[in-house]
């Protein structure tokens, strides 16, 4: 069955710088930011965008004017009427979930080229009203008379005008009623992650990021411009300096008293996207596309939500054993660095021979990951996470660095609200070119 498979290479991607929100909405929208990745994408490929057979974009908070968010970046980058267009939501994940989804595409032959990532303008999540203030607006709106509308108005409280938060309530897990934040706290007590190892890991993630800008190492990003003349080059949430000592002075932010994650050694809140172009074997020979690598696969998994971090535990061991891989195999790996804490309990997870045996049912511990191959040029603590693109920034990213580094395989992973966990496994063959 396999050998029917068609393989599926990506040909490129880029990605818009990632900007810290500051309490307010940021300068793009999420379909302005995927607009100007795929533009500067398009831009450079030696077809037109009707060419493509299908765009699909994940975003988990798209804006009111963004319904079906993939078909309005579709139109705007001018790949037709004709052109099918759907959106995915899978959390964290959900820019992952649109590679994979064009990957399945590919791979059964029913496309040949896919425009595929994720985009989230985390700023522009809106205040709703509550249902109490709805309710007294429909009471108001429906009387019929003078007598009633003032009788409804003398109901009005200013209690009414408290607002529903949409990204505190996203970033809340429904069934058992933890933040993501919350999770990771449970994380870090059940595998003895020490707050100055949390610390000592953030800061090690701003200083990766600085060496890699320093070095042009993140030449996936795309300058962006806002209707006011200002550019954005850079990720925004890098703190070049920052040490141990200094995240040491911060306080808990989900647990007052004895919590262990804080501000700094958490992922921040972003706007940003990620677009990649994925394509058939016949796409690349049609074309003359370049090839930076090849998706060989990728697994999902689904664990307690109150453990949600170890996603990528559940879901790397499974990918690897289908495809005849050990962790050793591995050159490189990007996991998704929702809280420091979060990782850190994944690598400790597959470390440990009673879990791996217990819980993942595996004959031994998966074992240790060289921190020296691992998100190797920071991660979402010092440069950001915009939840609907992140999943597609470190796969994009990890074909960077196995370029840079003429690796042949890589794993890109992450954690994903609500309990679940995505990996995808990457490979550099020697027709890879640019």
């Amino acid at each position: 069955m396999r050998n029917t498979c068609k393989e599926v290479y990506v040909v490129d991607g880029c990605r818009t710088p990632f900007l810290k929100t500051h309490g307010r909405p940021g300068p793009f929208s999420a379909s302005a930011l995927a607009f100007t990745a795929g533009r500067a994408l398009l831009a450079r490929q030696p077809f037109e965008p009707a060419a493509l057979d299908e765009v699909i974009v994940g975003c988990v908070i798209p804006g009111p004017g963004e319904a079906n968010i993939s078909r309005v970046i579709a139109l705007r980058l001018g790949c037709g009427w004709c052109m099918p267009a759907w959106t995915v939501q899978r959390n964290c994940a959900s820019g992952m979930q649109a590679l994979d989804s064009a990957f399945m595409s590919i791979r059964t032959g029913r496309s040949h080229l896919v425009l595929a990532g994720g985009t989230e303008a985390m700023s522009h999540a809106p205040l709703q009203l509550n249902y109490r203030m709805v309710n007294w607006l429909a009471d108001l709106w429906s009387a019929k008379n003078i007598r009633r509308k003032l009788r409804t108005l003398t109901k009005f409280r200013p209690a009414l005008l408290k607002p529903v938060i949409a990204l505190q309530c996203g970033l809340t897990d429904p069934i058992v009623g933890l933040t993501m934040g919350e999770t990771a706290e449970v994380l870090a007590h059940n595998f003895d992650i020490s707050r100055e190892e949390m610390d000592a890991y953030s800061a090690e993630s701003h200083r990766r990021l600085a060496h890699a800008r320093d070095r042009g190492f993140l030449d996936e990003i795309e300058v962006i411009y806002d209707r006011k003349g200002n550019f954005y080059n850079e990720d925004e949430g890098l703190h070049r300096g920052i040490n141990a000592k200094i995240l040491a002075k911060l306080r808990p932010v989900f647990d007052h008293g004895v919590g262990k994650v804080t501000a700094g050694n958490s992922s921040q809140i972003t706007d940003g996207a990620c677009l990649m172009l994925l394509a058939s074997k016949d796409a690349v020979d049609r074309y003359n596309l370049p090839v930076l690598g090849r998706i060989i696969d990728s697994r999902w998994a689904a664990l307690d939500p109150t453990e949600m971090g170890l996603g990528p535990v559940h879901a790397v061991p499974p990918l690897l054993q289908a495809n005849d891989v050990t962790p050793v195999d591995i050159d490189y790996w990007e996991i998704n660095e929702a809280f420091a804490g979060q990782v850190l309990s994944c690598l400790r997870a597959w470390e440990s021979e009673e879990y791996c045996r217990n819980i993942l049912g595996l004959d031994s511990e998966f074992g240790s990951i060289d921190r020296d191959r691992l998100n190797v040029d920071g991660g979402a603590i010092s440069l950001g996470h915009p939840i609907g693109a992140s999943g597609a920034r470190i796969v994009l990213h990890l074909l960077h660095v196995m370029k840079r580094n003429n690796a042949r395989r890589g794993v890109a992973a992450l954690c994903v609200g609500g309990g679940q966990g995505g990996a995808m496994l990457l490979e550099r063959t020697e027709g890879s070119h640019d």
